[in-house]
């Protein structure tokens, strides 16, 4: 009678359990996710009082002679996007591009860091010869980054509202309601899986690569940022939220897939 060494068959769900377990257990042990969870928080607060300390303060073009007054921002919900008649208050060019939406660039350095760690180490590649297939480990990191990029997110909430309070701006949302503010969370943190995905792709592209993984990931994100204000604006209703989540899904799925076909067709190493 021969002795026939056999592996263990694990389902679908235990593989996906155990490189959830893992890959959360790695994220919340890493430096890095409190760094950018840190920083996502005393962003908005710096730069709320700085400019509020910069009230009515002249530069001076030395090449036309022209002045410009620096005008503080009004409004503590100009860091998350455009109150109605948003273009009258102070700061407002500077918050258009200076607020939360930042956050889904910020979650790029992360997914591009925590993946190229993988290949870097040989990791990856211990990893699929055990018994993790490659769906099971690109389901488990979009999942992982979503759920930094949601941290990010309200990190960077709780520390818009600190700043403000410390600056002394007001809380008024200009007509709308505090149903709309909660939307317009909920739905950048469905739109954060659309970014997620497409930073896993890039990431698992590059492999080891983190410099090419984020060089791609923020080009292909910019093709996306500008539209974010859009999709999720101040004034958010069901219809953006819905809009988020479906478009969040199939990103997720389809780029899913394309990141698993990278990783079955491509070396290791």
């Amino acid at each position: 009678m021969e002795n026939t060494v056999k592996f263990p068959q694990y389902s679908f769900g235990k593989r996906l359990r155990s490189m959830l377990k893992v890959d959360f257990r790695r994220m919340f042990k890493s430096k890095l996710f409190y760094i950018l969870i840190a920083c996502a928080l005393v962003m908005p607060i710096l730069m709320t009082v700085m400019m509020a300390m910069m009230d009515g303060s002249v530069s001076v073009d030395p090449q036309t002679g022209v002045e410009t007054i620096m005008e503080v921002p009004e409004n503590t919900w100009q860091n998350i996007g455009t109150l109605p008649d948003g273009e009258d208050m102070g700061g407002s060019d500077v918050f258009m591009m200076c607020n939360i939406n930042m956050v889904f660039m910020m979650a790029a350095v992360f997914i591009c860091l925590f993946i190229s760690d993988d290949f870097r180490s040989g990791y990856a590649k211990n990893l699929f010869t055990v018994r993790a297939k490659k769906g099971d480990y690109v389901i488990s990191k979009t999942l992982a980054g979503f759920v930094c990029g949601a941290l990010m997110l309200i990190a960077y909430f709780i520390g818009s509202v600190l700043g403000g309070a410390i600056s002394g701006l007001s809380f008024d949302l200009h007509g709308l309601t505090a149903g709309n503010l909660v939307m317009c969370m909920i739905a950048k943190v469905f739109l954060m899986l659309v970014f997620i995905a497409i930073f896993v792709l890039i990431s698992v592209a590059a492999k080891q690569r983190a410099w090419l993984a984020l060089c791609g990931s923020l080009g292909g994100g910019m093709l996306l940022f500008m539209m974010v204000s859009m999709i999720t604006p101040l004034g958010s209703t069901m219809i953006n939220v819905l809009l988020c989540l479906i478009g969040g899904l199939v990103f997720a799925f389809g780029l899913g897939a394309i990141s698993k076909v990278i990783l079955s067709k491509t070396s290791l190493v």
